[in-house]
């Protein structure tokens, strides 16, 4: 069986987490190097680390916090934030990324999956998509949740795949910062109808929540989070252990 994943995000704007609820309300938390030293000693699988203004202000992410954060840990390192070019790709990786998260940059120029996935491999390229309910219909939102494409988030997803996305990161912007739960809906259609691992983002409130998600989403292979774990209301180690003491196989 897999192991599932618990995964923290790192929101950073100007330098510094920050974290919203429904992508809006913006309140500075900490210093994104001493987050990421936190979590690397905390047992989180991963972490995520998303310049989350890159696009909406039109400019290159921050590398120079990236390489301070990268080099203070020792667990996969996802980043993103105004991955637009093949170029991207290439300077967050030279700063110590693992894998490149893509969102806006993928909606303006889809080939940039396919391209990204030829150079450095389907597992090294992450599409986050930030999903919405609209008259019925999940859409894929761009810059920051601020904009509706009018694209279908399903056909999208099944698109990026094929197109060589090795994970998706499915936002919720419904569920964000909400802390009621998973969209295990949005989850589960999209699970239906791609193959590769989905790390399932906003909605997490407490512990039961990713045992919700594990048990009734069974393909979507981690939960990720950012509020609850920064402000210690739920610690990593202890939610590892809750999960696995509940048939959840953990990387402890």
């Amino acid at each position: 069986m897999i192991t599932k994943r618990i995964i923290p995000c790192l929101d950073v704007r100007d330098g510094r987490v920050v974290k919203g609820v429904n992508f809006e309300g913006i309140r500075d938390v900490a210093s994104p190097v001493e987050m990421a030293r936190f979590y690397n000693e905390s047992g989180a699988d991963e972490l995520v680390f998303y310049d989350i203004t890159a696009s909406v202000e039109g400019r290159a992410l921050f590398t120079d916090i990236l390489k301070q954060v990268a080099g203070e840990i020792f667990i996969p390192l996802t980043v993103g934030g105004g991955i637009n070019t093949l170029a991207d790709f290439d300077r967050v990786l030279k700063c110590g990324a693992d894998k490149v998260s893509v969102n806006s940059g993928a909606i303006r120029s889809p080939q940039l999956i396919r391209e990204a996935a030829q150079r450095y491999g389907d597992q090294c390229v992450v599409l986050s998509m930030d999903v919405k309910r609209v008259n019925g219909q999940y859409r894929i939102f761009a810059k920051g949740g601020r904009e509706d494409t009018g694209m279908d988030a399903l056909e999208w997803a099944e698109f990026a795949v094929n197109s060589g996305a090795g994970e998706l990161v499915v936002n919720s912007i419904d569920t964000d910062g909400v802390k009621a739960g998973f969209d295990l809906e949005l989850l589960s259609a999209i699970a239906s109808r791609v193959s590769v691992p989905i790390v399932a983002s906003g909605g997490a409130g407490r512990a039961e929540h990713f045992l919700q998600l594990f048990q009734q989403c069974p393909k979507v292979d981690a939960g990720l989070a950012a509020s609850i774990f920064h402000f210690r209301q739920v610690d990593i180690g202890e939610l590892k252990r809750y999960l696995k003491d509940n048939g959840v196989e953990m990387r402890l």
